[in-house]
């Protein structure tokens, strides 16, 4: 039999309240914890990373105990809860936050289930106020609807969920764990073959370059001045295909990023680049934020754009470029006051160092890591569908527990 169902705001036992609207600059920790949303990790857990206080008078305006449960009210988290279960002292939380105290009639972990649950977010999505910020206020959680069976039954639902996800977390986080060996393999395995070459037994020498190390004694090294040369051909009518530069993705065009980014009015005069050229976007190439394109198109007059030489095959470059190694070692190069705002300029990348492993060795190299990359982004792309659908059995399980679709004392 499915529970009745009551408003959020009659079963708590203070006010649904917003925190408090202060600045996180104290880290005292003998003070109160001052918890913003950049502090909830998980639905249970707190970052370890992002500790901030508060002095205990201004603390104590807005405290949270546990028990009590925190909801996002502002921004693209919004509705994100957390429950409170482990005693870190006195707390305080801020004015983006929400605090749900339930009362003795409701189990705490119950509640905090069913803030996860479709029945939850399907209340919440029709009601947010949608503009330049997402907001969801205090008065709209009050009014929010919540299953409300017996105090005994939202126990047995609770601790039956308890178990139940304990368990699919438990793998959920085995899975997550072999996406991060996988990725370590994957860089390792780039690193190794394109600053090392394939064959294991080759004799070594000191490149005399920190960041590449020992190479293979017949490779040589050059400066990317000796092996680029900057094109910066403009567009006349900006009708080309717009690329944009990543960490994660490389060159890519524009249509293909599924995100809100400005742009402008015209594209006109933006730079030209041809397929098998460098781009390197200027202000985020310390993140690593360049490839070579695949395509001809244009892109923004903030990057730049370099065409290789004959010593050098792009798919080469491109894999080169992109470790994480490369992009600390043009930082080096990079002009700025701030080391988010660096810039690399094309002085700045002229000056670096590059191996330059004879061209059928840097084919041999691509065909290699095309063929190994592919098994690796199998096992990992079977690895995510097995942890979404881990997910979706989560959610479904929760569901149906919280609104009383599955009688879990026949579980026990």
């Amino acid at each position: 039999m499915k529970a009745s169902e009551r408003r959020l705001k009659y079963c708590v036992w203070r006010p649904i309240k917003n925190g408090i609207g202060a600045a996180a600059e104290y880290d005292e920790r003998s003070w109160p914890r001052y918890v913003r949303i950049t502090d909830i990790s998980g639905p249970r857990s707190l970052r370890d990373d992002t500790f901030a206080s508060l002095p205990p008078e201004q603390a104590a305006e807005a405290p949270f105990d546990i028990g009590d449960i925190l909801g996002a009210a502002v921004g693209a988290t919004y509705g994100k809860t957390y429950l409170h279960t482990e005693d870190i002292g006195p707390a305080c939380y801020a004015g983006y936050l929400v605090r749900i105290s339930p009362v003795e009639q409701f189990d705490s972990r119950f509640v905090a289930y069913w803030t996860e649950c479709q029945h939850y977010w399907d209340q919440v999505n029709s009601a947010v106020i949608q503009s330049t910020i997402q907001n969801f206020s205090a008065t709209k959680y009050g009014e929010l609807r919540i299953p409300a069976p017996l105090l005994s039954q939202q126990r047995a639902i609770a601790d039956y969920l308890d178990r139940e996800t304990g368990r699919i977390d438990a793998l959920i986080a085995a899975k997550e764990r072999v996406l991060e060996l996988l990725a370590e393999k994957r860089r390792a395995l780039i690193t190794r073959a394109v600053t090392r070459g394939l064959d294991p037994h080759a004799p070594l020498r000191d490149s005399g370059i920190p960041w590449l190390g020992e190479i293979p004694a017949h490779w040589e090294t050059k400066r990317a001045r000796w092996l680029f040369r900057e094109r910066d051909i403009r567009s006349e009518t900006g009708s080309e295909e717009l690329l944009t530069v990543s960490h994660l993705t490389g060159v890519t065009p524009r249509s293909e990023k599924d995100v809100n980014m400005f742009e402008a009015e015209t594209t006109e005069g933006y730079k030209l680049c041809e397929t098998g050229d460098l781009v390197i976007n200027t202000l985020w190439a310390w993140m690593g934020a360049m490839g070579v394109t695949r395509m001809n198109g244009i892109v923004s007059p903030a990057y730049n754009v370099y065409q290789a030489g004959p010593r050098l095959l792009p798919a080469y470059i491109d894999v080169l470029v992109r470790l994480p190694v490369f992009a600390q070692e043009v930082t080096r190069y990079s002009k700025g006051v701030w080391s988010s705002r660096l810039r690399l300029y094309p002085e700045g990348f002229f000056e670096v160092y590059l191996p330059v492993p004879p061209l059928n060795e840097q084919c041999a190299v691509v065909e290699y890591l095309d063929r190994e990359t592919s098994k690796l982004d199998r096992v990992r792309e079977a690895t995510e569908r097995t942890i979404v659908l881990l997910k979706e059995r989560r959610s479904a399980l929760i569901a149906a527990a919280v609104t009383g679709q599955i009688d879990v004392e026949a579980q026990a």
